[in-house]
Formats: C-alpha cells, structure tokens, sequence
C-alpha cells in the first residue's frame, strides 16, 4: 500500500492485474480452444522432434557402419522417442502447475 499523496507503484498495479487475471479465468475455468490446440501441438512437436533427429542420426550412422547386424535407427529413434515424451510430460506439468 502506499501513503496518502504518494503515486501508485506501476509494479504493484501489473501484479495487481496479473492475479485478478489468473484469479478471473481460475474461477471461469475456460481454457479455451485456442490453448488446448497449442498445447497439443506443443506437446507434439516437443515428441516428434527428437523422434525425428534420432532417425536422422540413425540412418545415418548406419550408412556409415554397413549394417553390421545392429540398426542404430531403431536403437537412437526408440531414444529419440523417449526423450520426447520425457520433454512433453515435463512440459505438460510445468503448465498445469502455472495454473
């Protein structure tokens, strides 16, 4: 709070503003098409890119190898993969806990 006579803070107002914002679509509850879409494509893309690098850096460590026995493709894109999804979940918690 400030004294009498003195200007308000504008840090004070913007965080004034955020929490009536958060506190406003808390109790709406409406998150909205938009948000949901973004998330998902988020959480998409944050799987699909290191699936797809991972394939990537398969093939061709296995152009390089000749293909003795081991698919460095499959091997590097189930890791790709697992990162992935180890990225999206971390995602996925920090949003519902900015909430």
């Amino acid at each position: 709070m400030t004294a009498a006579g003195e200007p308000p803070d504008p840090l004070l107002d913007a965080v004034a503003r955020r929490q009536a914002r958060k506190a406003r679509a808390r109790r709406d509850d409406d998150r909205g098409l938009a948000r949901g879409l973004g998330a998902s494509g988020t959480i998409g893309w944050s799987i699909a890119v290191p699936t797809l690098v991972g394939v990537a850096l398969g093939v061709w460590l296995d152009r390089r190898s000749g293909g003795a026995g081991f698919s460095w493709t499959l091997t590097l894109m189930a890791v790709g993969l697992l990162v992935g999804c180890v990225n999206a979940w971390h995602w996925a918690r920090r949003e519902s806990h900015d909430d």
